[in-house]
């Protein structure tokens, strides 16, 4: 007698070329392994905003299948055709598709992938509701429509699941965001609560987990010799591939209400706490990626690559890393589970592959929430116990280089910021002082603001990446 298998969902909000690579190869490497008859997992997905509407066209026309082609340090390439997408849902305003799938009780895993400024938290982790397009979403939600933001996504799911007794429903970050369950969590029941639905407000507590979780693989933008190259390879003209890296890495707190894929059974680390992680793969992976954009960009460079194998950056990376975050993350009261001088060569080395072309552009964006995020931490804690932040200030110090640049338009590439409000860039660059502007800026320091000796840090290390540029002319 043939036994019958659970069809489980996970329903997957923004549908980018990381999730691609990332979640939905974790997913489609336990696909393979999954036997008839036992729990059978895949993904449904889809976009909140009409993003990528070619993409996603090519997608559903290939019935959610694409090619990864996977790049070594070492330049070796190889090719697998990810099947794990089992269904794409097209985008409308009202996210009649995503509201539907969401709701659906085989549907117990929620996952998202927004960037780390699409969350629209300020320095105390409350909603910001300044951003016209949260302000907007919240508008609707208190009508009982649905908007775009991922609150307001959420918010409409939700509702429907509730009404229709959909039952416990796992809400899954993978974003870039330091405890980024959590703050996700906090951000939606404000939303929630600020719509005015109480009854949801008390649902969400009782039947949604969110637990932390850290990602990790290098994954540019699809370069135009992607395609043709991938069916000179496999002979299958895939009109939607996607490269990344051959390191990958998903840490997730072992915190889910309503069942899970066995992820541990594909590599995933699945843990009790994700924070030894997370700090470790925020200030020396993401904050050391945008230091060698921002350094790149200002010299000349278009990929990451390069900046990586420039002497002068590399060790500009190499000191923030050494002199400032190692010390601030393995201290003899909380050792670090990782050893952070291999972690900080390993990045390096990973940016330093040439296969990957991974642009300036892509890595330089979003500078006004990777400031707070990323770096922010780090002057925080060495100042705290008396410690220079010479090291830490280069970054924020080539980041105003950077952004001086924009406001004078001599970029080379169009900068993307979610989290920027232009005037505002403008006014620090405008500045009799743009450096004792920028230290002053609360949305980047919080109660650092005009610190002395932030100010003082920031000047020194302006001179420093001043001679730099100078250097390389």
């Amino acid at each position: 007698m043939a036994t019958t298998s659970n069809q489980f969902v996970m329903l997957h909000l923004g549908v980018g070329s990381f999730h691609r690579a990332h979640q939905a190869w974790y997913m489609h490497r336990l696909r393979l392994q999954q036997a008839p008859g036992g729990d059978q997992w895949s993904l449904a997905g889809g976009n909140t905003r009409p993003d990528m509407p070619e993409t996603m066209a090519a997608l559903a026309a290939q019935g959610g299948a694409y090619t990864l082609e996977t790049v070594t340090p070492q330049n070796q390439r190889s090719y697998e055709r990810i099947e794990s997408i089992r269904s794409i849902l097209p985008y409308e305003p009202s996210l009649a598709g995503l509201i539907k799938v969401g709701a659906d009780a085989n549907t117990r895993i929620i996952s998202f992938t927004v960037t780390e400024a699409g969350y629209y938290l300020d320095a105390d982790d409350q909603l910001d509701l300044t951003v016209a397009d949260l302000a907007a979403d919240l508008e609707r939600a208190k009508q009982g429509q649905p908007g775009s933001c991922i609150y307001a996504a959420l918010t409409a799911i939700l509702r429907e699941r509730m009404r229709g007794g959909g039952g416990k429903v796992t809400l899954l970050n993978c974003d870039n965001l330091r405890h980024n369950g959590q703050r996700v969590r906090g951000g939606l029941l404000s939303f929630i609560q600020l719509a005015g639905d109480t009854a949801l407000h008390a649902w969400v507590q009782a039947n949604t987990t969110c637990p932390n979780a850290m990602v990790d693989r290098i994954t540019p933008r699809p370069a135009a010799d992607l395609r043709p190259r991938v069916f000179a390879a496999t002979g299958w003209d895939d009109a939607a591939p996607i490269m990344g890296e051959s390191f990958i890495q998903w840490v997730i707190e072992d915190n889910f209400c309503n069942g899970r894929p066995a992820w541990e059974s594909v590599g995933v680390q699945m843990v009790d706490s994700v924070a030894a992680f997370e700090e470790a793969k925020i200030r020396l992976l993401n904050a050391t990626h945008s230091c060698i954009a921002w350094a790149g960009t200002l010299v000349g460079y278009q990929y990451i690559h390069e900046g990586t194998h420039d002497a002068r950056i590399r060790q500009m990376a190499y000191d923030y890393v050494t002199t400032d975050v190692i010390p601030c993350l393995d201290t003899p009261a909380h050792p670090s589970p990782l050893d952070l001088a291999a972690y900080r060569d390993v990045v390096l080395d990973r940016f330093g592959n040439p296969a990957i072309q991974d642009t300036n552009q892509r890595v330089a964006a979003d500078g006004f929430s990777k400031i707070p995020g990323f770096i922010a931490p780090t002057v925080r804690e060495c100042l705290a116990r008396g410690a220079s932040i010479d090291a830490v200030a280069v970054l924020p110090a080539l980041f105003l280089a950077f952004l001086q640049r924009w406001h004078r338009g001599e970029l080379s590439y169009v900068y993307q910021d979610q989290a920027m409000d232009p005037a505002v860039a403008h006014a620090i660059c405008d500045a009799a002082d743009p450096v004792v502007a920028l230290a002053a800026n609360a949305t980047f320091w919080a109660e650092l603001a005009g610190d002395p000796r932030l100010v003082a840090a920031l000047h020194k290390a302006t001179l420093q990446v001043q001679q730099f540029i100078q250097d390389a002319a």
